[in-house]
């Protein structure tokens, strides 16, 4: 086995397994036979590696898809795979592509990461992390929201690890990517629909519905996409509470509409002021991971779904949210995670439960507050 790929994939892709070994690398991204770029530490670059010419990318990628048991040609001209060590491959040919064969390839991380290590990264501050650690302990339902290649998973990783070893936690994903550090755990994975085989699919949706028979205390879903949305409400509302799962969006407003959007696009016939009322009463926590212009990814907010307001309008409050300060001389962005002057509603929960975190911890550092008056009079 090879760090990455078992040595049978990496040779298939030959003229860029240099690049598949580098540690550094997270994406590998082919435009064609002879433009590849690669993503290090949230940057994009070009490098000089090139197929000979797009016959030689097809076929090697036409015999990947062999390998994981898939077609890729004329009549399938998508792939969406996942390879022996959890790294992720989706490629499109022509005549769908026109300027040649398409791949993204993203690497599997073989390192585990933990709050800490968030820490350290600067996308948390210690207070926001000890936050979302009690929320996790007392069994909040949190939705974490963000663009592709923002860090959902990751942080869906690391929050999943924080669950208490006891309980049993049933992961659900349209293929296995989370590596969340837990006793007790049941991965379910959707299958495709393959009439040429004969094998019938079976969605997130259907798997959710499965999982509420298997005695789970928390579910856990990758990402969550269309109408399956609202199995998962379900389950958080019935019973499993601490459930979570990852959806795209920009902000944490914008998260709460996506959520309801997706389940109005299934056949649930629930009024929409129910939906809206179901939706604001299970989803307590939104974390949204935004990746920034310098490429550095980070958590700019920690929010409440505190309800609906006189109008049937969902209200979002933020606790904890990344303010930048500034930009160093090489485009790196300065700032840091402070919190905005709100107690969450359920900050009950922590006194009753005797945890570590004081109100104090709340308050909005006055340096922010002076920036935010000295703007209104600028202004």
């Amino acid at each position: 086995m090879s760090n990455i790929f078992t040595d049978a994939i990496k040779n298939l892709l030959g003229p860029v397994d240099n690049l598949l070994e580098d540690d550094s690398i997270s994406e590998i991204l082919i435009n064609g036979p002879h433009k590849i770029f690669v993503e290090s530490k949230g940057i994009l670059r070009s490098v000089p590696n090139q197929f000979s010419d797009d016959e030689a990318l097809k076929a090697s990628i036409r015999a990947i898809a062999q390998f994981v048991g898939k077609v890729i040609d004329e009549n399938n001209p998508r792939l969406d795979a996942r390879l022996p060590d959890g790294s992720r491959i989706a490629a499109v040919i022509p005549p769908l592509s026109h300027g040649g064969t398409t791949v993204a390839i993203r690497k599997f991380s073989k390192t585990k990461l933990g709050l800490k290590d968030l820490i350290s990264f600067g996308s948390l501050s210690p207070d926001a992390a000890r936050f979302l650690d009690c929320c996790i302990y007392l069994g909040k339902n949190l939705i974490v929201s963000g663009g592709t290649g923002s860090g959902k998973t990751t942080m869906l990783n690391v929050l999943g690890s924080r669950i208490p070893r006891t309980q049993r936690l049933l992961l659900i994903e349209d293929a296995s990517e989370l590596q969340i550090d837990a006793d007790h755990v049941v991965r379910f994975e959707a299958q495709e629909d393959n009439p040429e085989k004969g094998i019938k699919g079976v969605s997130i949706g259907d798997l959710l519905k499965s999982a509420l028979r298997l005695r789970p205390d928390r579910i856990v879903v990758g990402e969550v996409r269309g109408e399956e949305a609202i199995d998962l409400l379900t389950a958080m509302g019935t019973g499993h509470d601490g459930s979570m799962g990852t959806l795209h969006s920009n902000n944490p407003d914008a998260a709460v509409l996506r959520l309801e959007t997706m389940c109005l696009s299934g056949e649930s016939k629930l009024p929409i002021d129910a939906l809206r009322k179901m939706i604001s009463e299970t989803v307590h926590l939104i974390v949204q991971c935004n990746r920034l212009h310098d490429g550095s990814r980070k958590t700019t907010h920690i929010s409440e779904v505190v309800g609906l307001d006189k109008n049937g309008q969902y209200v979002v409050r933020d606790i904890f949210k990344f303010v930048q300060t500034d930009k160093d001389d090489d485009g790196k962005i300065i700032g840091e995670m402070i919190p905005m002057n709100y107690v969450p509603t359920f900050f009950e929960d922590f006194v009753a439960n005797k945890l570590p975190f004081s109100k104090a911890k709340f308050r909005t550092p006055q340096w922010y507050i002076n920036s935010l008056s000295d703007m209104k009079k600028a202004g």
